[in-house]
C-alpha cells in the first residue's frame, strides 16, 4: 500500500464530489488482475481524522447500475444485524464516470470499516486462523439472506452456473475448471485414457441432468466472496459481518452454499452436510432443492479446481493418478445422503 501525506489533485477533486471537509493524507493500493481489470482503492483521511474509502474501477463487471445493486445488498445484510461498510454515492447519489490514467473508470465511495478483517487480525496477532473457524457464522448469515429470496436484480453472482459472470468470461467457472481438468487428464499416459473419457462423459451427463432441475431452484442475492480478506471481526475475534461486494449477485442458494465449502472429498462432504444442517434452522429447503442437491454436487465437485490441483501434484506417480481418478469416479456415482440434513 502506498502512503502519501500529499493528496493527489485528482483524488482531492473526487473526494469533494462525495464528501465535505478537506483531505490531508491518503493511502492507496491497486488490486486489479491484468490489463482489463483496473481497481484502485484510496483510503483518505480528512482534517477531522475521519477516514473514508474511494474506489476507482475499470473492468467489465463494475458499472453504476451494478454498484447500485451492491449498495442495496449491503443494506439487506445490515438489516439482518451484520455490519457491512456502506456504499456511498456522490452528492447526487450517483457513481460518476471519469477518465483516469488513460482509462474510463467508475468511482464510488465506501464507509471506512469499523472492524478489521480476519486477515488483518491474524497478521496483527501472529495467529493462523482460517475462515473455516467462522463457518457456522457464515452459514447462519448466508441462510438468512437466502431466506429473504431477494429478487431485485438479474445480475448473477461470480458463482453463476450455466451462465457467465461478465462478458469477458468465456464460460462459467465450473465448466472452466472441468475443461482445465480435461486438458490435464488428456496429457496423462495412454493407460488412463479410457478412465479419463469415462469420467468426462459422466461429468457432461451429470451437468445435463442438473440443468432442468437448476432452473427451478430458489435464489437470493449474496455477497459471493467469503474469505479472510472480507470477513470482519472485532478485537476479541467475534464475527461481525462482511465487506467487498464486487462479486455479489443473484444466485441459487444451494450452489452458493456448496461453492463456499471445499476440501478433499470426505472433509468436503462433512462441511456440506454441516452447512445444510445449520442452514435448515434459518431456511426452509424446498422439495426441488432436495431433489437437486445430489445432481448439483455431482456437477460441481468431482472436477472442481481442487481436483485439477490433485492431478498437478501427482506428477508422474501413476499409482497416485489412478487413486485420484478412482476417487473422482466414486464421487460421481455415490448415492450421498444430503436430504436428511435439510430439515
Amino acid at each position: 500500500m502506498q502512503h502519501s501525506a500529499i493528496v493527489d489533485p485528482v483524488i482531492r477533486e473526487l473526494y469533494a464530489r462525495f464528501f465535505d471537509g478537506e483531505p490531508v493524507s491518503c493511502e492507496s493500493i491497486e488490486t486489479g488482475v491484468g490489463d482489463d481489470d483496473y481497481r484502485k482503492t484510496v483510503i483518505v483521511t480528512a482534517t477531522d481524522g475521519e477516514k473514508v474509502v474511494l474506489k476507482i474501477v475499470s473492468n467489465d463487471f463494475t458499472f453504476p447500475d451494478k454498484i447500485r445493486m451492491w449498495q442495496r445488498t449491503v443494506e439487506e445484510y445490515r438489516d439482518l444485524g451484520y455490519y457491512c461498510p456502506q456504499i456511498i454515492g456522490d452528492r447526487n447519489g450517483e457513481f460518476p464516470m471519469i477518465d483516469y490514467r488513460g482509462r474510463r473508470c467508475v468511482v464510488y465511495a465506501e464507509e471506512f470499516s469499523r472492524y478489521r478483517t480476519l486477515e488483518d487480525r491474524m497478521a496483527e496477532n501472529a495467529q493462523s486462523i482460517s475462515a473455516r473457524a467462522y463457518a457456522k457464522d457464515i452459514w447462519r448469515m448466508t441462510a438468512m439472506i437466502a431466506a429473504k429470496q431477494l429478487d431485485y436484480t438479474a445480475y448473477p453472482s461470480a458463482y453463476c452456473l450455466f451462465e457467465r459472470f461478465c462478458p469477458s468470461d468465456e464460460t462459467d467457472e465450473v465448466l472452466y475448471n472441468a475443461l482445465e481438468w480435461k486438458k490435464l487428464a488428456d496429457a496423462l499416459p495412454g493407460s488412463f485414457s479410457g478412465q479419463v473419457q469415462r469420467i468426462w462423459t459422466r461429468w457432461n451427463e451429470n451437468r445435463d441432468a442438473l440443468r432442468p432441475l437448476y432452473k427451478k431452484l430458489p435464489t437470493s442475492v449474496f455477497q459471493a466472496d467469503l474469505n479472510a480478506t472480507n470477513l470482519l471481526v472485532d478485537e476479541n475475534g467475534a464475527f461481525k459481518g462482511v465487506m467487498d461486494f464486487n462479486l455479489c449477485g443473484k444466485e441459487v442458494f444451494l450452489n452458493y452454499l456448496m461453492r463456499e465449502n471445499y476440501d478433499d472429498f470426505e472433509e468436503e462432504l462433512d462441511l456440506i452436510r454441516e452447512a445444510l444442517r445449520i442452514s435448515s434452522a434459518y431456511y426452509a429447503f424446498s422439495e426441488d432443492e432436495k431433489q437437486a442437491v445430489l445432481p448439483l454436487y455431482r456437477c460441481l465437485k468431482p472436477l472442481w479446481y481442487t481436483r485439477v490441483e490433485d492431478l498437478e501434484e501427482a506428477g508422474d506417480d501413476e499409482a497416485k493418478i489412478r487413486e485420484i481418478l478412482n476417487r473422482i469416479e466414486q464421487f460421481q456415482t455415490a448415492e450421498i445422503d444430503f436430504t436428511s440434513c435439510m430439515g
